[in-house]
């Protein structure tokens, strides 16, 4: 189990670590513009991004889309506790883009999965599917409605879960970090990615079943270790102050998006 818990650790630092630099566990996370460990991010006025290093894969100007999306997901999931405690301040658009993209893939994986199941239980909307071409255009109409929604919605539901956990933070005494705790749920969004087909798939591929197996696990229980790594982390509170701000936090974000998601269905039922 340890030599399995520190290959683990090793392959984070990888995912973590441009391949041509030496780690050794630094003191601060500098900005790479003004050298400030406070910094916000000089870089965020002209790309969007934190201007911070070695902590977000995603908002480096370097490698592909898809090699940063899944660094960035697999970091948030397996290695929830440093990420989420070291999250840095930035701009709020390149989080946007990661959450919405993220929700997207691990969405459309899902449905992708799910359609032979339904196929198999509902024979006879099969059949009609496959000879009614208005049957198929109403589906993907639904579809191109749905989906988009759905990974609105979802992106929502992390973002007040963040925005809830600051409430509970300040709370109890800490001061406000608004902008981080926005990026935290913004960037929680890598866990829907991760526990969902796409990512079981990306994980049994490249880890074999043992990899895949591990991921789902991690999935389960990152929600509540990520958010008292930031609460502790981010926000230095005790660890009996993080618990009291966390469960908080999480009953605010759960009945706000509860709550949404109840409006939302009324109003397609009331559109329809």
């Amino acid at each position: 189990m340890a030599k399995e818990s520190a290959s683990v650790r090793r392959e984070l630092v990888r995912d973590l670590v441009r391949d041509d630099e030496v780690f050794d566990v630094p003191a601060a996370v500098l900005c790479a513009c003004c050298g400030q460990p406070d910094c916000a991010g000089c870089a965020a006025a002209s790309d969007g991004s934190s201007g911070v290093v070695a902590i977000i894969p995603w908002e480096r100007p370097v490698g592909s889309v898809w090699s940063r999306l899944w660094a960035t997901s697999k970091a948030t999931t397996l290695g929830a506790e440093t990420f989420f405690a070291m999250m840095p301040d930035g701009a709020l658009p390149s989080a946007m883009r990661f959450a919405l993209l993220a929700e997207t893939l691990a969405i459309l994986a899902m449905i992708v999965a799910l359609l032979p199941v339904a196929a198999l239980a509902l024979p006879s909307l099969t059949l009609e599917l496959a000879r009614n071409p208005a049957a198929r255009d109403s589906a993907l109409q639904c579809l191109a409605v749905g989906v988009p929604g759905l990974t609105v919605w979802m992106v929502l539901a992390h973002t007040v879960h963040g925005a809830a956990l600051d409430l509970g933070a300040r709370r109890q005494g800490a001061r406000p970090e608004r902008r981080r705790a926005l990026r935290f749920g913004l960037y929680a969004c890598g866990w829907d990615l991760m526990a969902g087909p796409l990512g079981a798939l990306v994980m049994l591929v490249t880890s074999g079943v043992q990899g895949a197996g591990q991921v789902l696990s991690a999935s389960l229980r990152v929600p509540g270790k990520a958010s008292t790594a930031l609460l502790q982390g981010v926000y230095a509170l005790r660890p009996e102050a993080a618990e009291r701000a966390r469960r908080a936090g999480s009953v605010a974000a759960l009945a706000l998006t509860v709550a949404s998601g109840l409006a939302a269905v009324a109003l397609v039922l009331a559109v329809s």
